[in-house]
C-alpha cells in the first residue's frame, strides 16, 4: 500500500460532478472550498493485499452476523440502547426471516496501512454513504489516467446481480427509493438515486420520493408517496433510529413487513441491521472473537485496561461521521464526566499516516461478498465530515 502524488485533471470538478458526484468540494469553518474528491494523490495496492483484504471482510460480516445472532438469542437489545419491547420484538421477528427481506449492502471502516493486519473500526451496515464515489468517479478516473490497470471495484454489478437475486421477495408494486430532504450537500439524494439506478438496470419498477413527502392514510392504514400509491416496499437512506423514533414511528412497526406478506411495508435495509450498525458490535464482538488479529478491544462498561495500556476512542452508539467521538491517549484522564449517552470504548489504533494524511478504508459489502473499496484521508485522528476521498488503483 502506497501514496502517490499526481496531477489532478484538467476539468477535473466537471468530470466527477458529470459522473454523479456533484459534490465534490467541503465547505469548511472559515467559508472556504476545498477538496472532497481529491485526485492530487492516490493509493496503490498489490493483488495479494486486495485480495487478503477481501477475505478479511468477508471473514468479518461472517463474524458480525454471529454477533447478531447473539444479541437476538441472549437478548442483549438493552447493551444497544433498544428498549421499546415492541421495536425489540420486530428485530427479532427481521432477523428470524432475514432470508425472505432484501438486504444490498454495507460498508466496513478498516485501520490498514499494509504491514499488518487490517483492524475493523466499525461496520456502516444500514445507511452507509460515499457509494457513488467509489462505484463510479473512481473507475472512470482509473481508466483516464491508467488505462489497463485494475481496481478493487465490482460494486456495479454486485449490485444489479443483488437486486436481481432478491427481486423475488419484493411485493407487487413499484420500489420506493427515499432520502431526506435535509440533505443539503446531495450527497443522499445521489446515493439513492445511484442505487435506484442500479436496480432499475436489474429489471425492477422504482419510484422516488423523499422521505418527509411519505403519507399516511388513516383509512387503509398504511404508507402512501406523493401519488397517493401504496408504498409495500421502500429502500430508505434514513436510519433506522430515527424511523422507528419518528412521530410515524408506531404506524412503521404496526405495518411492518418483515417478510412473507405479514406486513404492509417492507423497508430496505431491514430492521435486524440496527443489530450492526450499533457500535455496541464492536464490543459483543470483542466478547465472542477475544483477541481475533482483525479485531480491536472493545467494551461497553467504560475503557477498563485501555485507559493505561493503548489508550482508547470513546464512540457513541448511533454515532455519525465521527460526531461525539473523544480520543484519549495511555494514561490520560478523561477531559469531561461520564457521557449520558451509551458509548462504546475501543482500544485506540491511530489511522495510518501518510505524509500528514491519515487513511481509513472503506470496504463495501455486497448481498453478503466483498465488493470495493473507498478510500477517505483526514487531517485529525478522527474521520469526520472534512475528510477527502481519494481513488486507488491495483499495481
Amino acid at each position: 500500500m502506497q501514496r502517490h502524488r499526481i496531477d489532478p485533471r484538467p476539468g477535473w470538478q466537471q468530470i466527477v460532478e458529470a459522473q454523479g458526484l456533484i459534490y465534490p468540494l467541503t465547505r469548511y469553518p472559515d467559508d472556504s472550498l476545498r477538496p472532497y474528491w481529491d485526485e492530487s494523490a492516490y493509493y496503490s495496492f498489490t493483488l495479494p493485499e486486495v485480495e487478503a483484504l477481501e477475505e478479511v471482510v468477508e471473514e468479518l460480516h461472517g463474524m458480525c452476523l454471529a454477533a447478531a445472532a447473539h444479541m437476538v438469542e441472549k437478548d442483549r437489545f438493552a447493551d444497544l440502547g433498544i428498549t421499546d419491547p415492541v421495536l425489540v420484538a420486530r428485530v427479532t421477528e427481521s432477523w428470524h426471516r432475514r432470508a425472505e427481506i432484501p438486504s444490498i449492502y454495507g460498508r466496513f471502516d478498516l485501520r490498514y496501512d499494509g504491514t499488518g493486519p487490517a483492524k475493523m473500526l466499525e461496520y456502516n451496515a444500514d445507511t452507509p454513504t460515499s457509494l457513488v464515489e467509489a462505484a463510479s468517479p473512481q473507475w472512470f478516473w482509473m481508466e483516464d489516467r491508467f488505462p489497463g490497470a485494475d481496481q478493487w471495484n465490482s460494486l456495479h454489478e454486485r449490485l444489479v446481480a443483488a437486486w436481481k437475486r432478491q427481486a423475488p421477495l419484493l411485493p407487487p408494486g413499484p420500489l420506493h427509493f427515499a432520502h431526506s430532504d435535509d440533505d443539503e450537500l446531495g450527497e443522499d439524494l445521489m446515493t439513492v438515486a445511484y442505487l435506484r439506478e442500479t436496480a432499475e438496470q436489474a429489471g425492477i419498477e422504482t419510484a422516488a420520493l423523499s422521505v418527509e413527502r411519505i403519507g399516511w392514510d388513516g383509512l387503509t392504514g398504511r404508507f402512501v408517496d406523493d401519488r397517493l400509491r401504496f408504498i409495500r416496499s421502500c429502500f430508505k437512506l434514513y436510519p433506522w433510529e430515527w424511523l422507528a423514533a419518528d412521530r410515524f414511528g408506531p404506524h412503521v412497526l404496526a405495518t411492518l413487513d418483515n417478510g412473507g406478506g405479514t406486513g404492509t411495508t417492507c423497508w430496505i435495509e431491514p430492521a435486524w441491521k440496527m443489530l450492526l450498525s450499533n457500535k455496541a458490535l464492536l464490543a459483543v464482538l470483542w466478547e465472542l472473537f477475544p483477541g481475533h488479529p482483525n479485531l480491536l478491544p472493545a467494551y461497553l462498561d467504560g475503557p477498563r485496561e485501555l485507559a493505561h495500556t493503548s489508550g482508547y476512542v470513546a464512540k457513541p452508539l448511533l454515532g455519525r461521521e465521527g460526531a461525539g467521538v473523544t480520543v484519549h491517549a495511555p494514561g490520560t484522564p478523561p477531559a469531561a464526566p461520564p457521557p449520558e449517552e451509551p458509548h462504546c470504548y475501543q482500544a485506540l489504533s491511530p489511522l495510518p499516516d501518510f505524509a500528514g494524511n491519515r487513511v481509513v478504508l472503506g470496504a463495501w459489502v455486497v448481498d453478503g461478498e466483498a465488493a470495493g473499496l473507498g478510500i477517505r484521508e483526514s487531517s485529525g485522528l478522527v474521520t469526520d465530515g472534512y475528510a477527502r476521498f481519494l481513488p486507488h488503483v491495483i499495481r
